[in-house]
């Protein structure tokens, strides 16, 4: 009798023009926990993250509260948290109305997943294939095309490629490569996990732009001064470039595909620049310890000078944003970019 009902209840929402799930792919700005479940040393899974999540838990999610995935998810009616996909606790009935596969530390280029043992973009698909089995298992192939088909999906990925693998030359690729070639090459992989996703049958693919990444906290310490790095952050602008032009190329490839880009680079850069509109004191250092260096491990429990209220930072940690942050960017998104699906 469950199963009829949310067979019912989907349908009915379909026909309402509702949106049944949240699906998400990418790194540790919309990862809710995956990494909890891998051999790998990039977790959050304790103090201080999570301090503002409800009941005071720490996830897995680089944040201090929610990610903008969630938030996001419970403005379109859906569940307040989207939940991570390698939980083996969360069955599949919550599964079906949002999903994450994204993994800390991940990227376009599948050496930088390398580098710290992390989910390859499109081993991230691998797990949406055996999702969408699950579905079909549970509620049936016509309600699982259904729930695939009618999902928005949201894709946050590339600032890895450059801040933990081009920039520190922790592989190979800025010897291969120019930073103009290196996106180049990034923006050539969007191409086989678009198709990929389509082939599964999602329809409505949104692809986050990079924010101005030389002005993260942790790359202030290479901007020379604490200033930003232009450098890096010029590369973060090349690369939207490139994205934006592949999305709107694919988009009239494949058939029933509606795929856009949806840039976040000046709303970012805006609130860095002009943080007290936002509501924010500090938009150059992280919340968590000196706020320009620590992350992941290094920021825990111990770490000295943890700032009391989050809520006036907009970055948690050296690299991630805060839930206010967070916050702002879903209604960003959902004020622009999103419109067109809701």
């Amino acid at each position: 009798m469950a199963v009829n009902l949310f067979v019912l209840f989907f349908l009915f929402g379909c026909a309402a023009g509702r949106i049944p799930a949240v699906i998400v792919f990418g790194d540790s700005t919309v990862d809710p926990g995956n990494n909890d479940f891998l051999l790998t040393p990039l977790k959050a899974n304790f103090p201080p993250y999570g301090r503002d999540f409800p009941g005071n838990i720490p996830t897995g999610r680089f944040c201090n509260g929610r990610l903008s995935t969630d938030f996001i998810s419970s403005s379109l009616g859906l569940p307040p948290t989207v939940p991570p996909y390698l939980d083996p606790s969360l069955p599949i009935q919550r599964l079906a109305s949002g999903v994450s596969f994204a993994s800390a530390g991940t990227g376009l280029d599948p050496a930088t997943s390398q580098l710290l043992s992390v989910i390859p973009l499109m081993e991230e698909v691998e797990l949406f294939r055996e999702y969408k089995s699950r579905l079909a298992a549970h509620f049936g192939a016509a309600e699982a095309e259904a729930i695939v088909g009618e999902a928005l999906y949201l894709v946050s990925i590339g600032t890895n490629d450059y801040i933990v693998n081009y920039f520190p030359m922790a592989t190979e690729r800025s010897k291969q490569f120019t930073v103009w070639e290196f996106g180049e090459f990034l923006a050539a992989g969007v191409a086989e996990f678009v198709a990929a996703l389509h082939a599964l049958g999602a329809r409505k693919i949104v692809f986050v732009g990079l924010a101005p990444i030389g002005c993260l906290p942790v790359e202030r310490l290479t901007g020379g001064g604490g200033g930003c790095s232009e450098e890096h952050s010029a590369a973060a602008r090349g690369f939207n470039d490139r994205l934006e032009a592949a999305v709107a190329r694919l988009d009239g490839e494949l058939p029933g595909l509606r795929l856009r880009f949806a840039p976040l680079y000046d709303f970012v850069a805006d609130v860095i620049q002009n943080p007290r509109s936002y509501g924010f004191e500090n938009a150059v250092q992280g919340c968590c310890g000196t706020g320009e260096l620590e992350v992941s491990f290094l920021c825990n429990k111990w770490t000295p000078y943890t700032c009391p209220d989050a809520n006036q930072y907009a970055f948690f940690d050296s690299v991630h944003p805060s839930e206010k942050l967070n916050s702002l960017l879903s209604d960003y998104l959902l004020n622009t970019t999103l419109a067109e699906f809701i």
